[in-house]
């Protein structure tokens, strides 16, 4: 699983980061950004999925492993 921010929605209301801090980084104006890769190690998915489900946005995507 990853996670993806689309820059052109984000407004900055981090409620993402606020969430999982583990896997968004915001800049200096509040916008998130997946860190790294995006890649959410095992045991965070659940924050994921919840970082994904507050985003007023939706700018937060996630992207499932194919299998």
């Amino acid at each position: 699983m990853k996670v993806r921010v689309d820059p052109e929605r984000c407004e900055g209301h981090s409620r993402c980061h606020a969430l999982a801090p583990e896997l968004f980084a915001l800049d200096d104006f509040g916008n998130a950004a997946a860190i790294g890769d995006g890649a959410v190690p095992p045991g965070l998915e659940e924050k994921a999925r919840l970082a994904a489900a507050n985003c007023p946005e939706y700018a937060v995507e996630i992207v499932e492993d194919a299998e």
